[in-house]
């Protein structure tokens, strides 16, 4: 028997919420809803209304929908949107517009603004970091009666014999000796132009004349004897000033810029490189040198790289044989650091600066832009763009130094000079 009353009036057997007995289910039944009105007569004064004073909201009523509010959910607009599927479009809704398309021109153009701002900063913290390396000692300023400048740029190129920085271990890999002081290795003179570039190699042992200069120490001024020396005791008397002073007294050709480097700093950069290709001439053995090697091609690194160009006494013209050489080397060292494989790779670029900047001595003047235009010059050399040669020797002085040809060399000194193509020939 159930408590549960029996209904009430005109509920016709379908209790809402009571469970039915029959198969069918209920159908959904609304709720009736407390109206806020009026206090039904004889029951006293009326209260104020709950929320007096506050605008009125819409009052709920059964569920027929008139003149109330109706949330939609019988009809299915759930979300408000025609058939109940949600948002009509990406990113939409009530009162939202649709999300815009991508803007690729815009991001386009701020990724290339990126990347090139990218590239600036790299490039101008590069040309610091490389100009901060260079080690300007040499003062051309001290250089006294220069001949007037002519059409193009003459740089003087030495590898000197310095140890400096080489521990006892480097020397005895190398095969340098533990001589102190610094005396000059190999001497030569690039001219770049108009008409190509031309380098001319100028034997140590060539005879020339020490003119008056000032010391570039003391700054006192030595007066010119006449005497004559080896080419390469200028360097040893008092550096690389007097050096440049008698290379301009000899020949009336005005140097621009000075460029040395030592053999630590040769080998290193040989090595940065990952070694220069070459084909070698002829067996070399030379006990002095170090160098052991065979005729052909072949990647020399360092060590053998030293080794060959200061080879002399394996080598049938001696001096003016060693100098070709050296000639034959430096152009193929140039080409091989001047190669997109060398410049555009970040990770043999900067050890291949590092190494090189770090052991070359310049003039004060010398700039990154004069630099790297030497190597370009010297590159053209060596691809055919250029010449080479030794300076043109007449015979032996007599004092087993080399005599210059006078007459060639004038000629090819106003050559240089009026930046004009080079028709001497050197020995």
């Amino acid at each position: 028997m159930s408590d549960w009353p029996q209904g009430r009036p005109g509920d016709d057997g379908a209790r809402y919420g009571r469970g039915s007995a029959s198969a069918q289910p209920e159908s959904a039944r609304v709720m009736r809803q407390v109206r806020r009105g009026q206090t039904p007569p004889g029951q006293g004064p009326a209260a104020p209304p709950y929320g007096a004073g506050v605008p009125q909201q819409p009052s709920y009523v059964d569920g027929g929908g008139h003149g109330g509010y109706d949330s939609g959910y019988n009809t299915g607009q759930v979300y408000g949107t025609p058939g109940g599927h949600g948002p009509s479009g990406p990113g939409a809704g009530p009162g939202r517009a649709p999300r815009p398309a991508p803007d690729w021109g815009r991001r386009i153009k701020w990724t290339a603004i990126t990347v090139a701002t990218a590239l600036v900063v790299t490039f101008v913290g590069t040309y610091f970091w490389a100009d901060s390396k260079l080690n300007r000692e040499v003062d051309l300023s001290k250089v006294i009666d220069r001949p007037d400048a002519g059409e193009g740029t003459n740089y003087l190129i030495v590898g000197s014999d310095s140890r400096a920085g080489m521990s006892a271990e480097e020397k005895k890999e190398l095969h340098t000796g533990s001589a102190e002081g610094k005396r000059t290795d190999s001497m030569m003179i690039l001219h770049t132009g108009d008409n190509g570039s031309t380098l001319v190699s100028l034997p140590r042992d060539s005879d020339v004349e020490i003119p008056t200069f000032k010391g570039s120490d003391s700054g006192k001024t030595y007066q010119g004897t006449g005497r004559h020396v080896k080419l390469n005791a200028a360097y040893a008397e008092d550096g690389p000033e007097l050096l440049v002073r008698t290379v301009e007294y000899n020949t009336g050709l005005r140097i621009d810029h000075y460029v040395e480097i030592g053999f630590g700093g040769f080998a290193n950069i040989v090595d940065a490189v990952g070694g220069v290709t070459l084909d070698i001439p002829q067996d070399i053995k030379d006990t002095k040198s170090g160098a052991n090697l065979k005729k052909g091609e072949q990647t020399l690194n360092g060590e053998e790289a030293l080794a060959f160009v200061r080879t002399r006494y394996a080598l049938a013209g001696s001096d003016l044989d060693r100098t070709k050489n050296q000639q034959k080397f430096l152009s193929a060292l140039a080409s091989q650091v001047a190669t997109p494989s060398t410049v555009l790779n970040p990770f043999k670029l900067y050890p291949t600066m590092g190494a090189g900047l770090d052991s070359l001595v310049v003039d004060k003047d010398m700039g990154l832009f004069d630099l790297a235009s030497m190597f370009w010059a010297m590159k053209g050399v060596s691809g055919g763009d250029g010449t080479s040669l030794n300076m043109p020797i007449a015979g032996n002085a007599g004092n087993g130094n080399l005599q210059w040809d006078s007459a060639k060399v004038k000629t090819l000194v106003n050559e240089l000079k009026n930046d004009e193509k080079v028709t001497v020939s050197g020995n």
